[in-house]
């Protein structure tokens, strides 16, 4: 599958077909490749990359999807949207989508090459809660990792609550690291308790999840640097769950953040 067909996929809102080539041999190189000759035919139709999601830093769900390390695509301005603690998002046009509660970074300037947690913390402007909704167009979830980064990521929807500079509680980039591992969320759906996570799922926390993915960005040919004004957000804290229209999905962490709602439609 070219890029251009994935791009009409995804517009059509339809899944791959079951006999398209195997991406396995060909590797993840080629799969960033094709996922940045993608970001190039959405730019070109006029979307605006507004930052990345990095996919897949939960390592206690790697072996449920068969992915045994983080992935990233871009967040792009059609996929975004801001909120105070309630939002709304649409699920038009997704495929088989899922919700997954996050921590989403926003960005003060580029981190250097190479930075050490410490340098990207001076980089962070903000920190809040998200929802990312995510999706696959291979049925019933079952891909293999260069499926998932061809498959811009899973991205579909962004949702970011509130948002506070974390020097409100953390002087350091160790300390906002040590605060973020160790702190609990609670997913529920209608009022009913689904799941509880920590931030240490994330690749031992979410700052570790950021870095890791800022180091992976910089190694990529072609792909271009963090940009000021950009957000990421870092991986589900609990498992991918299966979502539609009319429910209300709540997040409640620990401190230092507040709660996020969001009403599908």
């Amino acid at each position: 599958m070219t890029p251009q067909d994935v791009l009409d996929h995804y517009d059509r809102a339809t899944l791959w077909p079951a006999d398209r080539p195997d991406r396995t041999a060909a590797g993840l190189p080629a799969a960033y490749a094709d996922a940045l000759a993608l970001r190039a035919l959405r730019l070109a139709r006029g979307e605006r990359p507004v930052g990345y999601k990095v996919g897949f830093t939960n390592r206690t769900i790697w072996q449920r999807y068969g992915v045994f390390a983080p992935i990233w695509g871009p967040v792009w301005n059609t996929t975004l949207t801001l909120c105070d603690g309630r939002g709304g998002v649409d699920l038009a046009g997704t495929v088989q989508p899922r919700i997954e509660p996050e921590v989403v970074f926003g960005i003060a300037a580029t981190p250097p090459q190479g930075a050490t947690l410490e340098q990207l913390f001076a980089c962070v402007e903000w920190i809040a809660p998200g929802f990312e909704i995510v999706q696959s167009h291979c049925e019933g979830w079952k891909f293999g990792a260069a499926d998932t980064v061809a498959d811009g990521a899973l991205h579909a929807r962004l949702l970011v609550g509130r948002q506070r500079p974390p020097r409100e509680f953390a002087s350091d980039g160790a300390a906002l690291d040590a605060l973020l591992a160790r702190t609990r969320l609670r997913l529920s759906r209608d009022g009913t308790p689904i799941e509880e996570g920590t931030g240490a799922n994330v690749l031992d926390g979410p700052l570790h999840a950021l870095l890791h993915f800022l180091h992976e960005l910089q190694a990529c040919p072609g792909a271009p640097a963090l940009q000021p004004g950009e957000v990421v957000t870092t991986g589900t804290w609990t498992d991918a769950w299966p979502i539609e229209p009319g429910q209300v999905w709540r997040s409640e962490f620990d401190a230092p953040f507040d709660g996020l709602e969001v009403t599908l439609r």
